[in-house]
């Protein structure tokens, strides 16, 4: 298994993670778990895909992400009961599913030869777009939107390492992990630590 199918896979796992215990939250029956895991599960790695013209989609080329994603569902409709706080379990393996995504999608866009700001985006998109979709279907604020938090800037950060470390030579590997790396500790940062960015507050106008 390459390093990117090895991203794809641990991916599409903690991310179904993620969509089961959002339906675990809203009481969904079992096709909702499974629905929303998948969607969240691939998401992100569909619209990467279909923006780089990968062809085909990567969980058509392999249905097993599917399977992998309905038995997370499965796995989270038996004992989500067990967690004390599903929303601190939800931020933490979304935090670790983003860590594993954003250098998904760098290195396929490095795979195809992109440019710097492809790589960078790319990585943005395959990390945050399937835990949008997955909050937006169940109607729940989004991860991504949380006030402050470093979340899409996190994914920029890592995109962006990436991109700048593979277009200085160095390895695609050394750069997805200094990828990964960088996009944890700042997500887990502003969790455990409450790092944040600056937000817009309004003021009244000037007279």
């Amino acid at each position: 298994m390459t390093l990117l199918n090895l991203l794809d896979h641990a991916s599409v796992l903690v991310f179904a993670l993620t969509g089961a215990l959002v339906a675990s939250r809203a009481q969904l029956d079992i096709v909702g778990f499974a629905f929303l895991a998948c969607l969240t599960a691939v998401g992100g790695g569909t619209l990467r895909d279909v923006l780089l013209d990968r062809n085909p989609v990567f969980w058509i080329g392999n249905p097993s992400f599917l399977f992998t994603a309905c038995a997370a569902a499965l796995l989270i409709f038996f004992t989500a009961h067990l967690a004390e706080s599903r929303y601190r379990w939800l931020q933490w393996l979304d935090s670790l599913a983003l860590a594993v995504a954003v250098p998904a999608g760098a290195g396929a866009a490095m795979s195809m030869g992109q440019p710097g700001p492809i790589i960078v985006i790319m990585g943005m998109v395959t990390g945050c777009m399937g835990g949008l979709m997955r909050d937006v279907v169940v109607d729940e604020v989004p991860l991504v939107l949380t006030q402050g938090e470093l979340y899409v800037s996190a994914a920029f950060a890592g995109a962006l390492a990436a991109a700048l470390l593979f277009g200085i030579g160095q390895p695609a590997p050394v750069a997805l992990i200094a990828c990964a790396a960088l996009t944890w500790i700042l997500r887990a940062g502003s969790l455990a630590f409450g790092w944040r960015l600056p937000v817009y507050r309004t003021r009244p106008p000037r007279r």
